[in-house]
């Protein structure tokens, strides 16, 4: 099942601007619309991309023609710019081995994350997605059967979360889930509008590399470099956890972003300020938290 399952769910590791369905599009690359965001149809399609951020400048998504969707409909993008904190996040459209050497990297570093997971991800995987959430870890939805969103009615996108969500509640303890990555980053401003009135956030990103393609691995130091040199305030971090490229330099990324003054926080801190806000990491060893 899974392997009839595997050329779909790679779709989601397109990262940049590529015509619906295809694979092989590099993190960030440019993104080329039909018409300027000002003069675009609600059902528009856009494929996220951003500008790179380059010697700790800040990603852009300023020239990509969507940010004022974005930005209208509370997707996230970067977190508080003015603060060295980093968010950690994973997709997971299925397991290929290397998410259980991840959680013991981040349970070591006391790190939290979040990943975003699909249908086929929480049937094949249950015991691991148990594992993320009594670790402290966050569970995001990532679509049932990872549609382009926009070309489905706004009942089927709710069919596709909700089901995910039903489907993870027996796991986590919850059945609250806050988060949204969309699939294959497509999305509308249609898509925005529905799925926040559903009671999600949508969550892109300002760091990534091309690490979903699991037959072009180049080792965990093209991986460390690609993710080190990208480090910004604020950022949003994707990675896929199919790569084993990741899951060997998540350590020493980790390592190298503290030793430059950054903390990792958890997608629920973004957006909270003041010395109120806890300053430790997450804790493992504690009691299951439930995710939203």
């Amino acid at each position: 099942m899974k392997f009839a399952l595997i050329p779909g769910l790679l779709a989601c590791f397109l990262l940049g601007s590529v015509p619906a369905g295809s694979v092989g599009a590099a993190a960030g690359a440019a993104v080329e619309t039909a018409a300027p965001a000002e003069t675009a149809s609600a059902d528009t399609p856009f494929h996220f991309g951003f500008k790179k951020s380059v010697n700790g400048q800040l990603a852009s998504i300023n020239e990509e023609g969507f940010k004022d969707i974005v930005d209208r409909h509370g997707a996230i993008f970067l977190g508080d710019t003015t603060r060295k904190e980093l968010f950690l996040t994973f997709d997971n459209g299925y397991e290929n081995g290397y998410t259980a050497p991840i959680l013991d990297t981040l349970k070591a570093k006391k790190v939290p994350a979040i990943f975003f997971l699909t249908g086929h991800y929480v049937k094949d995987q249950p015991e691991l997605v148990k594992r993320m959430a009594a670790e402290g870890h966050l569970i995001g939805n990532h679509s049932w059967s990872h549609p382009d969103m926009t070309t489905i009615s706004d009942a089927r996108i709710k069919e596709e979360l909700e089901r995910v969500k039903q489907a993870a509640a027996p796991l986590t303890g919850t059945d609250r889930m806050r988060y949204l990555r969309p699939p294959r980053g497509i999305f509308s401003e249609r898509v925005l509008m529905v799925t926040k009135e559903l009671g999600y956030t949508n969550v892109f990103w300002s760091i990534a590399y091309k690490d979903w393609d699991v037959n072009d691995q180049k080792g965990s130091d093209y991986a460390y470099r690609k993710v080190v040199s990208q480090l910004h305030p604020g950022a949003v971090i994707l990675l896929h956890s199919v790569s084993k490229d990741n899951a060997a330099a998540l350590g020493a990324i980790i390592d190298e972003a503290r030793r430059q003054g950054y903390e990792f926080r958890s997608l629920d801190e973004l957006g909270r300020k003041g010395p109120e806000r806890p300053r430790d990491q997450a804790k493992p060893e504690s009691a299951p938290k439930k995710a939203p």
